[in-house]
């Protein structure tokens, strides 16, 4: 408590550091090897394994945007091609499309579900229409049957955003396991398990992987882990393309293999408090985040995301300043790609062609779903909402 008797400031995220981590952290420095080495090796081949799949090949990254740039590189995106994706996203997923000289193409979203249009998406496929990129909005599955259908008729490759999906599954399977070019994950700060800053693209195909683990080290053509614990050690090297600096490093590693052996249990956390949420709140004028379509299936709960229905009386921001008076961080998730002034501009957008995005980030506010939140921390959120409500 501060000394003005006030609650202590309750932040949108915080992460969940246990002293494994912390102790793996420490023999990582202790070990000398401090950069990508043994520890991003071994949390490679824990990621694959946690997937569960034989022959997936698991590429530690720097973040999911270097995920994606690097999955969409391998796959030969450049000028003169589209990719597809939603307005609904952070930029990060359209914006690695630019890097390549391509251009992105954005369609608006499932106001229901809050991801991608699919109809809209296959109807936006063009000639020109390389990829198209599903972003698992909050946590919840995009619909990765229909996805499939749609690029095996029209011939184009599928690169998942999958930054909000770990542990998510669609008809039992999990995120990173259906039939994708390239599935990419991140370990950011407020992420379901972190590695501070970190990622891990994930793929069937050998020569997409070859080329990324090649382009995330500038283009050198061994790993300097390999270079450098040979038996006979080997100072020779060559470039082969114009590679990026997108390699994890051991100390990141050392924090993804503990948070991943956590990740069920994380998952469970953050389901128990949604639905200490979900039956707090359900009598108010809110639309509640949308539940995974198919029994049985699992929402990581990365975000818990509220609109406000028509008959709310009160705007967004007003309810977000009720929680902020209250000392309470929230945010929103997110400003539509349509209304930033780069996307915008360059492709002539306008809040028209985009109406659910539009009306839901009017509505919407993020509150705050963490693990290392109790009940108690659960029910002062909620008495701030009734309150804004005038419920309380």
């Amino acid at each position: 408590m501060s000394t003005d008797n006030k609650p202590a400031f309750l932040p949108f995220a915080l992460p969940e550091i246990g002293e494994e981590e912390i102790a793996e952290v420490v023999d990582t420095l202790r070990s000398g090897w401090v950069t990508t080495g043994p520890k991003a090796r071994k949390f490679e081949e824990a990621f694959g394994a946690f997937l569960g799949e034989p022959g997936l090949h698991c590429i530690a990254v720097n973040s999911a945007t270097a995920g994606l740039h690097l999955a969409l590189e391998a796959l030969g995106i450049g000028p003169g091609d589209e990719v597809i994706t939603t307005t609904h996203t952070f930029t990060a997923t359209a914006e690695v499309v630019r890097y390549l000289g391509a251009d992105v193409k954005l369609v608006d979203i499932d106001p229901a579900t809050l991801n991608i249009d699919l109809a809209q998406l296959e109807a936006a496929i063009t000639p020109k229409t390389k990829a198209i990129m599903p972003v698992h909005y909050a946590g919840l599955a995009v619909d990765m049957d229909a996805v499939q259908a749609i690029a095996r008729k029209h011939g184009v490759k599928v690169v998942e955003d999958a930054a909000h999906a770990l542990p998510t599954t669609w008809r039992g399977k999990l995120i990173g396991l259906h039939d994708s070019d390239a599935i990419v994950f991140s370990f950011y700060a407020n992420k379901t398990m972190t590695t501070g800053e970190g990622g891990m693209l994930v793929t069937r195909n050998a020569e997409l992987a070859a080329r990324a683990k090649v382009m995330r080290l500038h283009g050198i053509n061994r790993d300097a882990f390999d270079r450098f614990t040979a038996k006979v050690p080997s100072w020779y090297y060559e470039i082969v393309a114009p590679g990026f600096k997108y390699n994890l490093t051991d100390i990141a590693a050392a924090l993804g293999l503990h948070q991943l052996q956590r990740i069920e249990g994380f998952q469970h956390k953050r389901e128990h408090l949604a639905q200490r949420f979900d039956a707090a709140l359900a009598d108010l004028p809110l639309v509640l985040p949308p539940r995974p379509v198919h029994a049985g299936d699992r929402h990581s709960w990365h975000l818990y995301v509220v609109r406000l229905k028509d008959e709310a009386g009160i705007t967004r921001d007003q309810l977000i300043q009720q929680l902020f008076a209250d000392g309470i961080g929230v945010s929103v998730h997110y400003i539509p790609l349509h209304l930033h002034p780069y996307w915008r501009d360059r492709y002539d957008l306008q809040p028209e062609q985009f109406p659910h995005s539009q009306l839901a980030y009017e509505r919407m506010v993020s509150l705050p779903l963490y693990t290392r939140m109790t009940d108690a921390d659960v029910d002062r959120v909620v008495a701030s909402v009734r309150k804004a409500f005038g419920r309380a």
